[in-house]
């Protein structure tokens, strides 16, 4: 999908964790491309962090190190927005409508719920149940027309635009427009180190299966030589990469990374072992990482700077939603 121009574009990330490479890859480094020719308005969003109790010391910092590694990665906070999600009450508001809007149905067709809340469904959070709902109003606050999706989020898309429409025909109105999402061509799945079968994850107890944006250059090195793999050499074809998942999750990354596709790849490895593979991925992903970590670095000896740029950006945000909530809660009833 060819990247579009002239939207105004919405995402968001939540603020737990150091961000890693499935984050940079799947979408930070999209944020950053698509900024050119359009309206682009990037959130951390702490209050789905909340689905899941956070340690409050904890979430202020990490929210304060995301917004860093955002900007040292590429995002300009000057040409767009880029705020924390609690600092605009609109979301808040919306999702409380939205909330009344959507079906149970709805919410129990959430695979993301299932798998996020596993077998001990009962003792999980209400917020981790409709956030949705929050995702949804996140979206419409800003009447966004443009959203950078995975695959593992297309279903929550297809949500909010089942809750636009159905406060359209509830309310008789016209009020809330289809949101387009955008699937970037070379989006990468990223896997865990230690496990190809596995998405990397910032949740993910041990740290050796995920590579972060903050990881020094030999740690880089040392978590590539610990990943998994196995004996066989590299084939010349994508295909011999069949059920040989760590083996396709380590192609994948150094391909991305290098501009390459996989059978580029496996053409300039055919043979070789993982020995000589893995020295030249590390080599790859320090040259882009390193960057990003040094520049955040800097941004994180003037926290104050950080805090003037989400401050600055919640209040350009709140200038775009306030009328168009307020919009809504007048069509709900409220009294405004």
């Amino acid at each position: 999908m060819s990247k579009p121009l002239g939207k105004r574009v919405f995402s968001g990330i939540q603020p737990t964790g150091i961000p890693h490479l499935g984050n940079y890859l799947g979408a930070i480094r999209h944020w950053v491309d698509i900024q050119e020719g359009n309206e682009c308005i990037y959130c951390l969003v702490d209050m789905h962090a909340l689905t899941v109790w956070q340690d409050p010391v904890q979430l202020r910092k990490q929210i304060i190190e995301q917004a860093a590694i955002l900007v040292a990665a590429g995002i300009d906070p000057q040409k767009h927005i880029l705020f924390n999600q609690s600092a605009v009450s609109a979301h808040a508001r919306l999702a409380w409508i939205f909330n009344c809007v959507a079906r149970i149905g709805w919410m129990n067709r959430m695979t993301q719920f299932k798998d996020k809340a596993g077998k001990n469904r009962e003792a999980q959070s209400a917020g981790l149940y409709v956030y949705p709902n929050l995702m949804a109003a996140d979206i419409l606050t800003y009447k966004a027309t443009c959203v950078p999706v995975g695959e593992d989020q297309r279903q929550h898309l297809e949500l909010a635009n089942d809750i636009a429409q159905k406060f359209n025909y509830d309310y008789e109105t016209d009020f809330f427009s289809e949101v387009q999402g955008y699937i970037p061509t070379t989006s990468a799945r990223v896997m865990n180190l230690r496990d190809g079968s596995k998405k990397m994850s910032k949740s993910d107890p041990s740290e050796q299966g995920r590579i972060e944006l903050m990881d020094e250059d030999d740690v880089i090195v040392n978590k590539i030589k610990r990943a998994k793999s196995d004996s066989e050499p590299l084939p010349s074809e994508k295909e011999g990469l069949e059920n040989r998942l760590e083996a396709l999750n380590l192609v994948s990354i150094y391909s991305v990374m290098s501009g390459k596709t996989v059978d580029q790849t496996l053409q300039e490895f055919a043979g070789q072992g993982f020995s000589g593979f893995k020295s030249a991925l590390s080599d790859v992903l320090i040259q882009h990482i390193s960057p990003i970590r040094e520049q955040a670095k800097k941004l994180l000896a003037d926290q104050a700077h950080i805090h003037a740029i989400l401050r600055k950006g919640a209040e350009k945000a709140s200038a775009i939603a306030e009328p168009i909530v307020s919009e809504a809660e007048a069509i709900v009833g409220f009294i405004k």
